[in-house]
């Protein structure tokens, strides 16, 4: 253990942020494979009630905590990577701090922690791009691991799996946002957000983590540069087709794909979206033209993305052994907006 992790708390929880489909996975199973660092597969909490937190009222109070509670464990038990210990709803109604969504999700967190025995938490949720803020005012020693990936690659992936957009276009304008976000967030807080490029993590694996590790005043551990090999990633590997990646090495040439994956018009669209943010990023833009944009585009860019989404729904009914949860999740979470008034 280095002096740097001697001293870090479990109130330094580690954040994996960015956009889907960046190779967050991967990032989750290496660090996971730290004998102190703990990040199992993210139920999304703040992702699914954050739009619905108004609808419980004063959380100070412990009905509306304890709701709320047993909400979020309704999620959890058809969490499509179940965990493998019950959370106790009680202890986190009495233990949340503050007494915020926030701070429910990371007396879940913490509870998780205890049972895995390590020292440290993470949570894999990128979404959590949207929530930096609040999460440095819970715990001021929380870091922040801005995983970026070529957007075109990014839109290339997207279209094969069940949990981001389908159409370029609409991957294009989600991870614009999303950087933009991020960008913003490591300009304030220098030192909580730290910039990884997923083509250097896939490219120069040790080297990348050691740098990231520093960062985090952690040991760089063997068993991340095997993270093929553990329990976590076998699991993901079996569960979802989106997910099979992490069951093995890392590739090293697994990006610059989009140049076969998407067509000539497509790279166009991502680029014109993103463009600006992906110079910024230090991705070089290839010379197609710009594509028009507008109503009628839009409407078929909108049918198509509906075409691809039946598609991969019905690949994944063969190839992902936990459709039935994420079918199930999405009932749930709709049930919940419409009674909590945000459907």
């Amino acid at each position: 253990m280095s002096d740097n992790a001697a001293v870090t708390r479990p109130t330094d929880p580690l954040y994996i942020i960015g956009t889907e489909r960046s190779g967050s996975n991967l990032l989750r199973v290496i660090l996971n494979a730290h004998t102190d660092i703990d990040v199992p597969h993210p139920p999304h909490i703040l992702k699914y009630f954050h739009p619905l937190s108004r609808g419980y009222g004063d959380l100070s109070r412990t009905k509306n905590r304890r709701d709320l509670v047993q909400d979020i464990l309704r999620l959890l038990r058809t969490h499509i990577y179940p965990w493998a210990f019950q959370v106790d709803a009680e202890r986190v109604v009495n233990e949340a701090n503050p007494h915020t969504l926030l701070g429910v999700f990371a007396s879940i967190y913490d509870q998780h922690l205890a049972y895995t025995g390590k020292r440290r938490w993470g949570c894999k949720s990128t979404f959590m791009v949207h929530h930096v803020e609040e999460a440095l005012a819970r715990d001021e020693g929380a870091r922040f691991i801005w995983l970026v990936r070529d957007p075109r690659d990014v839109a290339a992936s997207s279209r094969r799996s069940v949990f981001s957009p389908y159409h370029p276009i609409f991957t294009a304008e989600l991870w614009d946002a999303q950087q933009r976000e991020a960008m913003a967030a490591l300009e304030r807080h220098p030192g909580a957000v730290y910039r990884l490029r997923y083509e250097d993590l896939i490219t120069d694996l040790e080297p990348t983590l050691q740098a990231l590790m520093t960062f985090l005043g952690e040991d760089l551990q063997p068993a991340m540069l095997a993270h093929e090999e553990t329990a976590a990633a076998k699991k993901g590997a079996n569960l979802s087709e989106s997910w099979q990646n992490t069951g093995q090495k890392v590739k090293a040439d697994n990006h610059g794909k989009y140049r076969s994956a998407l067509s000539v018009p497509e790279i166009a669209l991502v680029q014109q979206v993103a463009g600006e943010t992906m110079t910024r990023l230090g991705y070089s833009l290839d010379d197609v033209a710009v594509r028009p944009d507008g109503p009628i585009a839009r409407s078929v860019y909108g049918i198509q993305d509906v075409a691809w989404q039946l598609k991969t729904e019905a690949r994944s009914v063969f190839k992902d052994a936990n459709h039935w949860r994420r079918w199930r999740r999405a009932m749930l979470m709709r049930a919940l907006g419409w009674r909590r008034g945000s459907a």
